[in-house]
């Protein structure tokens, strides 16, 4: 695939922009001032393997798919072209308005967990100490922040992998919980084709016959919303069957007492009525479990995406805890991470309750060190704010204006139609982005910015190994970079320093901001980077460095957390009891059928890139209704029909895909679309009370046939 531009003479390892597993790929300058994709087999993690999505990335950088001015807002009400010092001008003197008239917490900040570090560490000091504001947060909240809230109890540390995935295919055993692979990052796939080659067994739970549960030597199918009691039930077995490690529970955990009360509530036959797997499939599940030396649970957003994602979360570390499988070789609890940079996203003060190197924005201690490196008074940072549904939430109320950075919530987030509706009520809403998204359109200031293969800039892989994205393309005139964008914000509103416009300087003082934090990337730079193939955090500077730009001897990396200790006060990792409880919204007569939602191979989150690649669109041109054959029967619905999926936010059409891989109380919808076909129109925004996470992966709904 190919992009204009002008570059460098010489190819350039990079990573894709897409998913977490950030996939090394080369861009090589071919005839016409192009550039292509091509594999490079020098990174471990995909082996030069790429998906669709990623052969195709290059394909965004056209001029024709992509924004190349700013747009305003004209008396007409349309989107005009304007001059870079026109829009930086509009967007300053209207938050500044904002914030004399209403207060600093009228201003809002929604970044994207697709930002590299040094954009996501800039947008938080941004707000924090250019705006005033605490209300900043990032689409990252939408993707497994109820597994960073249950690992950071049980582990004192959230990674999302604890290991590197070279570790899987060595395991005896994994469990996968709520992830489909197979689609949503398929160079990952031969990982767990790889563990059976070698013996192992791979587990596969999910409500959908995905085309990774067909890989499985063993496929559950829960009802939506239930994997919390079937992990209870595998707990409760594991108990009664003497399978408890029970020295290790001795020696390294701590809670247990509790913990195994609260599962022993949960026996199989009360869970198979729960979830509606047998009480055979209970047992096989862990006997294939326990019987291997190590083995391994994976989680994605099937259960982390939930009112109560955290506890179920939790109830699976548990039974990792009980049976020994954590802190081993080999063996743990690990989360497969979603947006490209979802892990850095959240490290480094984005979040809403966060400040860099996972610091908490109310530790005292936390808010001078990072008070330091920035040059401000402790007391002058605010505390936490709202989180990320809740920020959209609260639009055009208690928050009057809006900075959006690399996200696209009129698509994304949870009862969309409504949080449409919060962001036309805004006085004024700024988007940066690289197209035109659905959010962009609603803007009254658009900013073009350069995109992956046009900068230079680190992420986080979902195994906490930090990358460094190579600039391989001059962008078109008129698009800048994000870091830019904040430079010349920051200077009109009065902050003349400390927003660098190189992503290298900025690194460097985010380097500083970490140090001694729990995410410690001070002894990590770009030099690094580039010759090491990424480095693990945590890498703190060794003692006796001379500081973190001349470390004496260089920390190697982290690859593997726990093996030692945890990183809690003790060293010791905690249990967590926890119960089953119902989903926020529980089917009945008027909404008697559960709607979940996920991706497809061929379009990336809310669609807003991967829907402007005709490969793409031709492999995956739009939404649709996935649903069993007997509620089609019931429905008098056949393939293709437009079918209405109603629930209590709002009423989405898409074509029927009827399939027996899915449960018959349960239909499915991708949620990669605007329009009548949004799945996000549906969805519900109850929230986990720890984690603040959405309840996308389960709602009540109703299915109706659609008179052409």
């Amino acid at each position: 695939m190919q992009s204009t531009g002008t570059h460098d003479p010489a190819t350039t390892p990079t990573h894709c922009p897409y998913c977490a597993l950030q996939c090394g790929m080369n861009l090589t300058p071919v005839e016409g001032g192009t550039v292509e994709v091509s594999e490079r087999a020098d990174f471990p993690v995909n082996r030069g393997a790429l998906c669709g999505k990623g052969r195709t990335a290059a394909a965004v950088l056209a001029p024709g798919a992509r924004l190349t001015s700013p747009l305003v807002r004209s008396g007409d009400g349309a989107l005009v072209p304007a001059g870079w010092d026109e829009a930086l001008d509009r967007i300053a003197g209207n938050l500044e308005r904002t914030r004399a008239r209403y207060g600093a917490d009228a201003l809002g900040v929604f970044g994207g967990g697709g930002l590299t570090n040094e954009k996501a560490y800039a947008l938080g000091k941004f707000a924090r100490v250019v705006l005033g504001t605490s209300q900043i947060d990032y689409n990252g909240r939408f993707c497994m922040s109820s597994a960073a809230a249950a690992g950071t109890r049980a582990f004192g540390l959230d990674r999302g992998l604890p290991f590197p995935l070279e570790d899987v295919p060595r395991t005896g055993c994994v469990i996968l919980v709520g992830s489909n692979p197979a689609e949503t990052m398929p160079p990952s796939l031969r990982y767990f084709t790889e563990l059976r080659e070698n013996g192992g067994t791979l587990i596969v739970v999910d409500p959908r016959r995905t085309k990774t549960a067909e890989q499985a030597d063993l496929h559950l199918a829960p009802r939506p919303g239930t994997d919390l009691a079937l992990a209870l039930g595998m707990l409760h077995l594991v108990v009664a069957e003497g399978r408890v490690d029970e020295a290790y529970v001795e020696e390294r955990t701590s809670g247990w007492e509790e913990a195994r009360a609260a599962a022993m509530a949960h026996w199989p036959e009360h869970v198979e009525r729960i979830t509606g797997v047998s009480v055979p499939e209970l047992r096989e599940a862990v006997r294939l479990f326990c019987v291997p030396e190590a083995a391994m649970v994976l989680t994605a957003r099937g259960p982390e995406q939930q009112a109560k994602g955290t506890d179920t979360v939790g109830a699976w570390i548990n039974l990792c805890l009980a049976t020994g499988r954590a802190g081993r070789p080999l063996s743990g609890y690990g989360c497969l991470t979603g947006q490209g940079n979802g892990q850095g996203g959240r490290e480094h003060g984005q979040k809403a309750d966060q400040l860099p190197g996972y610091r908490k924005l109310t530790d005292p201690a936390a808010r001078r060190h990072v008070a330091g490196v920035w040059g401000v008074d402790p007391d002058s940072l605010p505390g936490p704010g709202r989180s990320a549904y809740e920020l959209l939430d609260a639009l055009g109320t208690d928050v009057r204006s809006l900075l959006v950075m690399g996200s696209n919530p009129v698509v994304s987030a949870p009862r969309a139609a409504h949080v449409e509706e919060r962001l036309r009520s805004l006085d004024f809403l700024a988007v940066c982005d690289v197209v035109l998204s659905e959010t962009a359109q609603l803007a009254d200031v658009v900013l073009p910015v350069t995109q992956w293969a046009e900068e230079t800039g680190t992420t986080t892989s979902l195994e906490g190994r930090v990358l460094l994205r190579r600039r391989a393309l001059t962008p078109p005139d008129g698009v800048r970079g994000d870091l830019e964008v904040l430079h010349g914000l920051a200077g009109r509103l009065g902050v003349e320093k400390g927003f660098p416009t190189d992503p290298e300087e900025v690194f460097e003082e985010l380097r500083r901001a970490s140090a001694g934090g729990p995410a410690d990337y001070s002894g990590i730079d770009y030099r690094r980077l580039a010759q090491e193939n990424g480095v693990f955090w945590p890498c703190p500077v060794p003692t006796g460095g001379d500081d973190t730009r001349n470390p004496t001897a260089p920390h190697p990396g982290t690859p593997r957390l726990f093996l030692d200790r945890f990183a809690t006060d003790d060293g010791r990792a905690r249990f967590v009891p926890v119960a089953h409880r119902p989903s926020a919204e529980e089917p009945d007569d008027e909404y008697p059928v559960l709607l979940t939602t996920g991706r497809v191979v061929s379009q990336y989150q809310s669609g807003a890139q991967t829907r402007r690649v005709a490969e793409l669109n031709a492999a995956a041109p739009g939404p649709f209704v996935e649903l069993h054959p007997r509620l089609a029967a019931r429905l008098g619905a056949a393939e293709g029909d437009p079918l209405a999926v109603v629930s209590r936010r709002g009423r989405a059409v898409a074509p029927a895909r009827i399939t027996t891989g899915i449960r018959p109380d349960t239909v499915f919808m991708p949620f990669h679309w605007p329009g009548e076909g949004r799945a996000n129109t549906l969805t519900n925004p109850a929230l986990d009370p720890t984690s603040r996470m959405p309840e996308f992966k389960v709602c009540a709904v109703r299915v109706e046939t659609v008179t052409p």
